[in-house]
């Protein structure tokens, strides 16, 4: 069976920072493109960024929705099966639930990604 196991949200001040994982099992994730999202209350799911894996290509590639790019950074360890996803500068308006997803589809789009984690919640409040 695949599957995928977000962990690292948790409760944080605005301005912390978080790391949060992504770990695969039953199948290789190295082969898959990985894409981050996330959930805010009572909004759609949104894509914020996604890495190549050898799929596409060249495996490593990233890519960042708007709303991602500066504070984001996604990165993939494929000896540990693993995809990242470091956040800095946290904002009240980054809460949600983030989940890593994974497909050989490179989009940013949330729909058109197969295989799911059960996503780890983050909260931004002081």
């Amino acid at each position: 069976q695949l599957h995928l196991v977000e962990s690292g949200g948790g409760l944080v001040q605005p301005g912390g920072s978080l790391r949060l994982s992504c770990v695969a099992s039953g199948f290789n994730l190295a082969r898959y493109n990985v894409l981050w999202s996330r959930q805010a209350p009572g909004k759609e799911r949104e894509g914020l960024s996604y890495i190549s894996g050898s799929v596409s290509g060249p495996a490593g590639r990233t890519n960042y929705a708007d709303s991602a790019k500066g504070r984001f950074t996604i990165s993939r360890d494929d000896a540990k099966n693993s995809a990242y996803l470091q956040i800095t500068n946290l904002k009240p308006e980054d809460t949600g639930v983030y989940y890593c997803a994974a497909d050989a589809t490179s989009t940013m789009d949330p729909k058109l990604y197969a295989y799911w984690g059960r996503g780890t919640q983050v909260t931004v409040s002081s």
